[in-house]
């Protein structure tokens, strides 16, 4: 049995992280430049701030590591007691119902507050595009990081279709969702035969692809300067303004623009459960199981007949076309749309919240969501720091949680009890 660190080396791997904080913060925080008025470089120091952090990254990995001594090598199932167990379990079992029942009735709740329900927007769609991206990482094993290129094909679909055409939003958003799933699976094609880092970096390359395409063909894309007077959605054609055709005059009710933005939440909820349920759906059908064994491993997927080729297009047609559908909502809710708001930062971000959530699980990914979209706002004024605290919450969930925050790689389909093999069929006898 390997002894446990004394003394002498907690403090060294201490200090040793400490001085690795020293090295990374001193420019991030340490010394600050800048381009002032008369276009010289000034610059100015935070030694004390820079103390504060390489201090608390001593104390922590102290802290870590003792806390490490105190738990000992044995699974967590024995540390929690039973009781306690039950209790988790019947947490876990009641949370996804309570929070779709607060989630229905946040304009209810929250009706008189606009930042609140924009806010429980962003963070709905990112819960879809978490469960789109979920379908690819989570299930199928595939590492995707130009998610936002569907997000982009969806959101460019919907604002040309619109502005050119005129079509109403009901109408483009199947195309949108069709447009972003046949690029889906034009990725899929090139990286059929490669995984892991490969996998990775042509997808980067791919979502850079896309958006150099949108800047550069200005003739379709009006390039940087993007595609506004993207029409909003209507209520079966009713729109919702202030007209007397409106649905406010229609239903004699006094016109508050808060009435349109309580559709787009309940616009955009539908969507979110459309894919939840569209996802879960899948995962119990063959495809689904297809996935998931591809996940676990690729060769003996093989070995099982299963066709491989298939279950990589089916899965990023699927993920593309709910990222698509995520796009055509996000061009209707702001009116206009441009490159800058699909760079590799969004990609990023809805992988970070697949993996923090629990790739596979879905009220995993809606947790992550909401933890990481409403902490980002929640930090909007520490500026500075934001990213930081951030990268360190991430660091320490990966370090304590690396199956995410609700890890679920349990297979769809199993047994549920044992059962035996005829004699006939083994060499040793009765199975």
């Amino acid at each position: 049995m390997k002894a446990k660190p004394g003394i002498p080396s907690i403090l060294k791997t201490a200090l040793v992280n400490a001085v690795i904080a020293l090295v990374l913060f001193s420019l991030m925080v340490g010394i600050r430049t800048e381009a002032g008025s008369d276009g010289q470089l000034t610059y100015w120091t935070r030694f004390g701030e820079l103390a504060s952090l390489v201090a608390a990254v001593f104390g922590g990995s102290i802290a870590i590591e003792l806390l490490r001594q105190w738990i000992g090598p044995t699974g967590a199932e024995k540390l929690v007691p039973p009781a306690v167990q039950s209790g988790m379990s019947l947490i876990g079992r009641y949370l996804a119902p309570a929070l779709l029942i607060f989630t229905v009735l946040v304009p209810v709740i929250f009706y008189d507050q606009r930042y609140i329900l924009d806010l429980a927007i962003l963070v709905l769609t990112y819960v879809m595009l978490g469960w789109g991206l979920n379908v690819v990482v989570g299930l199928a094993g595939l590492l995707d990081l130009g998610y936002v290129a569907f997000y982009a094909v969806g959101a460019y679909s919907y604002g040309l279709l619109a502005t050119n055409f005129g079509w109403s939003f009901w109408i483009c958003l199947p195309l949108a969702g069709i447009l972003a799933a046949f690029w889906g699976v034009l990725l899929g094609f090139p990286v059929l035969r490669l995984r892991g880092d490969y996998l990775a970096i042509v997808t980067l390359a791919f979502g850079e692809i896309i958006r150099l395409v949108i800047i550069n063909w200005q003739d379709l894309t009006g390039g940087p300067n993007g595609v506004s007077g993207i029409p909003r959605p209507t209520f079966f054609g009713i729109p919702l303004d202030n007209s007397d055709d409106g649905l406010a005059a229609r239903l004699g009710i006094e016109y508050s623009p808060t009435h349109r933005i309580v559709f787009l939440f309940y616009v955009i909820l539908a969507l979110a459960l459309l894919t939840n349920w569209a996802t879960i759906r899948l995962r119990r059908l063959p495809i689904g199981r297809a996935w998931e064994a591809l996940r676990e491993d690729e060769v003996a997927c093989r070995a099982l007949g299963i066709n491989t080729t298939t279950t990589k297009l089916t899965a990023f047609a699927t993920g593309a076309m709910f990222g698509g559908f995520a796009g055509a909502f996000f061009a209707t809710r702001q009116g206009f749309i441009s490159p800058e708001s699909f760079t590799f930062q969004e990609s990023a971000l809805v992988l970070a919240i697949v993996v923090l959530g629990g790739m596979g699980s879905q009220l995993g990914v809606a947790l992550a969501a909401l933890a990481m979209i409403g902490g980002f706002e929640l930090f909007r004024g520490l500026e500075t720091y934001r990213m930081l605290v951030f990268g360190m919450a991430m660091v320490l969930i990966m370090i304590w949680r690396p199956r995410g925050l609700i890890g679920h790689r349990a297979p769809t389909v199993y047994l549920t009890k044992a059962q035996a093999i005829s004699s006939d069929l083994v060499k040793e006898g009765h199975g």
